[in-house]
């Protein structure tokens, strides 16, 4: 039996084995429905949904009658055993940028992605600050750790289950695995007369009392934002003790009582400080040796992490996490693991109208559980919910063709800009 005919299987038993459940409005399964080809006519249900775009990449769309009505989910189901495929971070270039994920996924020449981490996307609560668009958790992209998470108090997006971090990571590890873990920031910066930590890293949001390093990951936009609000209130003032320190070949070449904006080039290390942070960085002076060291570090995996992105896990060992909301639908965008990390599912609602009622939090849960999902980690939603792979003229496509379409609909009309996704790619 081919690999493409064990997913098939499991996906048909899936379809069988599952029943809609609507007390307390949470799914105990998610019924599947046979899609209808794009030409309208109807043939054998199973097959009109599953598409091979690429060597261990399919694509199927089914519908959910779920909880609040008619949900279409979209899932590009990737086999991380296939040697020619790969999944890696999307994203613009820079921390702090966002960009459409069609438009991510071409330019990087992926098969397929899928929009990744809730991040900073308005400051009405701080006049005059800008948004710096960029993600909550963490972020490591071919391997380079891009940033760490801001504190659990500064985050956007929906409540998170009990004990769940901003650390929240979902990740493919060197060995070709995928995983949930938490990733922490450890860092250090070195003067002559003292030993800090380092309090951030190319993050939207420092904790109090804090230093953060900005590198030239980070892109152009304003650091200000970072000494805005608090650990536990995302919306309270900015600070108003702040400093700014520029570190150039580890030597101090510019300071500053507030953070600037600008790119940051390659040799350069921007360290910004609140409170008491900031009193540490005015003991400096220019011409002053400063090393900043940082990594980050995984709570449980031993493989490194080649690839992972923040959200929030939803599910664990198969079972979903305690806590989960069963009463507020909505469009969401998800990831599930299975068969002990060899196959990736990537799955997203569509936005249209006739399915804009969506799924709760606890219906993708177990919609990924029905997939045969044991892990499921929860993405971005809303707007920013899109999923794109290659067109259909592509299934058998010529070598070196990489143009991508938007599958689902966005249930804002058009693809929202983001800052990160999943990107899926295959070589033949």
């Amino acid at each position: 039996m081919t690999r493409h005919e064990q997913r098939s299987g499991r996906f048909g038993r899936f379809r069988a084995a599952c029943t809609l459940v609507t007390a307390l409005g949470t799914l105990a399964g998610a019924a599947l429905v046979g899609a209808v080809p794009a030409s309208g006519a109807v043939g054998d249900a199973e097959r009109s949904a599953v598409t091979e775009i690429a060597p261990g990449v399919e694509y199927r769309y089914f519908d959910i009658p779920a909880s609040r009505g008619t949900a279409r989910a979209h899932v590009l189901d990737v086999d991380l055993r296939d040697p020619r495929t790969s999944v890696d971070l999307l994203y613009p270039g820079k921390v702090a940028a966002r960009a459409p994920v069609s438009a991510l996924a071409d330019g990087a020449g992926a098969v397929g992605g899928i929009n990744g981490d809730f991040f900073n996307i308005t400051e009405t609560q701080h006049p005059g600050v800008e948004a710096t668009g960029a993600a909550v958790g963490p972020a490591i992209a071919s391997g380079h750790a891009l940033k760490a998470a801001v504190p659990d108090g500064q985050r956007f997006g929906p409540a998170m289950p009990p004990g769940v971090t901003t650390r929240a990571v979902l990740g493919v590890g060197y060995d070709r695995r995928a995983r949930l873990d938490d990733i922490a920031l450890d860092g250090q910066i070195r003067t002559r007369d003292s030993r800090l930590p380092l309090g951030g890293l190319n993050q939207y949001a420092l904790p109090v009392g804090s230093v953060g390093a900005f590198t030239d990951d980070w892109g152009s936009v304003s650091r200000v934002r970072a000494t805005c609000g608090t650990d536990t209130n995302r919306g309270a003032p900015c600070s108003t003790d702040t400093a700014e320190v520029t570190v150039r070949h580890g030597h101090v070449v510019a300071m500053a009582d507030t953070p600037g904006s600008g790119p940051i080039a390659r040799d350069t290390t921007v360290l910004v400080g609140r409170e008491a942070g900031a009193q540490e960085l005015r003991k400096l002076s220019p011409g002053d040796r400063v090393q900043v060291r940082h990594r980050l570090v995984a709570a449980d995996s031993r493989i490194p992490f080649r690839f992972a992105l923040g959200g929030y896990p939803v599910l664990r060992g198969g079972v979903p996490l305690p806590g989960l909301d069963p009463t507020v639908a909505a469009v969401r965008t998800a990831a599930g693991i299975s068969d002990d990390g060899r196959r990736l599912l990537l799955l997203s609602l569509d936005g249209s109208p006739e399915f804009r009622t969506g799924l709760t939090i606890a219906e993708v849960a177990e919609t990924l559980r029905g997939l045969g999902a044991r892990d499921g980690f929860s993405l971005d939603g809303g707007g920013s919910s899109t999923l794109v792979s290659a067109t259909a003229t592509l299934v058998a496509r010529a070598p070196g063709a990489d143009a991508v379409t938007v599958r689902n609909n966005p249930s804002g009309g058009a693809e929202r800009p983001v800052p990160n996704g999943i990107g899926v790619f295959s070589w033949t």
